[in-house]
């Protein structure tokens, strides 16, 4: 096998790890809930741990990348994020539980950038587009860590067995797969060790702006969709939860096949098309007299949103004058920012105004998208 292959499953290798990590911590929130006895406000201040841990993380992994290289910097996090399970299972308060989460987080945000980093050195050493399909495999890792998770709950096994197994598995395979990642240490005086916002370049604000948009819209459909088809559509409660199912079953369907539509259209047209495509399916799901005629909008959105993201972190990390480490650092640490806005800007407005309103908020972010995706590919901002 040849080194940039056994670099592509490396990097495949982290991006799954990564979502098998967040889905089995994810799939046992409730039984880590009754354990620690917390109530919901309890349990929602120390969520806000991971939120937390995140943002203070994510500024410094640019430049841990640019000093120490993508390949070190991932196996190390990679390790560190496998290993903020145990902790976590064995919270016994709201205390112990924040602090648990502020170093998941920590290393969930720099892992996510140090592989995405990973993933712009192999794509390029490829010369093709992969990064939709990294991203497809962390989709993929979710839905096999939150499977895994609920064979795992079912038979009644106790979170902190589960989570110590499952730390020391995943861990092992980031060892193995170290190896063949591609080695970025020493490479360039380029600018952007540290990237203070007064320097970051008009292209790599413009990246941010629509890592921003969309992973605040991303946040928004995760925490409303079902709320919207219960409380407007007046769906049951089965029929309520199909709305988020539909929009991650074609997000992750979307990224597999997002290479290929990249390398056919380019970088700019697929972002614009996508952009347009979820704009439109937002629309059709928001204007719908039925649940049936919401959920097909939902899907469109979903296929919109599935490329974006994947392409805008690959654009960071090719902005000129800028190191990889520092412009995916500052895509995803504002992207972030926008996960964590999402869902209460949409609340706070279908408050003021309706649920209705609350989600166009989603079309226009996603046609802001549209404007700015001549920014993904280097020196065609005007395009």
């Amino acid at each position: 096998m040849t080194s940039i292959r056994k670099a592509w499953f490396s990097t495949v290798a982290n991006f799954v790890l990564h979502g098998m990590v967040v889905a089995t911590w994810v799939s046992r929130i409730p039984a880590i809930q009754s354990r620690t006895g917390l109530n919901p406000a309890q349990f929602g201040v120390a969520l806000l741990g991971s939120a937390c841990g995140s943002v203070l993380a994510i500024p410094c992994c640019g430049w841990l990348v640019t000093r120490f290289g993508s390949s070190r910097i991932t196996l190390a996090t990679a390790i560190g994020f496998c290993a903020t399970l145990v902790p976590i299972a064995g919270a016994t308060g709201m205390v112990s539980l924040f602090l648990g989460l502020v170093f998941l987080g920590a290393m969930a945000g720099m892992l996510d950038v140090s592989m995405n980093v990973q993933a712009v050195e192999v794509e390029q050493a490829l010369g093709k587009p992969t990064m939709s399909r990294f991203h497809a495999m962390w989709s993929l890792g979710g839905m096999a860590g939150a499977a895994l998770g609920g064979v795992v709950a079912a038979r009644s096994v106790a979170p902190v067995w589960h989570f110590a197994v499952a730390a020391a598995v995943l861990a092992t395979v980031a060892v193995l797969m170290a190896p063949g990642m591609i080695d970025t240490h020493g490479g360039v005086a380029q600018k952007g060790h540290r990237l203070p916002f007064r320097e970051i370049p008009p292209s790599l604000l413009a990246i941010c702006a629509i890592a921003f948009c969309l992973l605040t819209s991303e946040g928004a459909m995760a925490d409303w969709v079902a709320i919207y088809l219960r409380d407007t559509l007046k769906a049951g409660p089965g029929m309520a939860t199909s709305g988020y199912t539909v929009f991650s079953a074609a997000m992750c369907t979307f990224r597999l096949m997002g290479d290929s539509i990249t390398h056919r259209l380019g970088a700019v047209r697929t972002v614009r098309y996508a952009s347009l495509l979820a704009a439109c399916g937002v629309g059709l799901a928001i204007s719908a007299q039925s649940v049936w005629w919401a959920l097909p909008g939902f899907a469109m959105t979903g296929a919109g949103f599935s490329v974006i993201v994947p392409l805008a972190y690959g654009a960071g990390g090719r902005v000129p004058g800028v190191s990889a480490g520092a412009g995916v650092a500052t895509v995803t640490g504002i992207g972030y920012v926008g996960f964590l806005l999402g869902p209460p800007l949409i609340g706070f407005t279908a408050q003021a105004v309706s649920m209705r309103a609350g989600l166009g908020i989603v079309a226009g972010f996603s046609l802001v998208a549209t404007v700015l995706a001549g920014f993904v590919e280097p020196g065609q901002g005007d395009t």
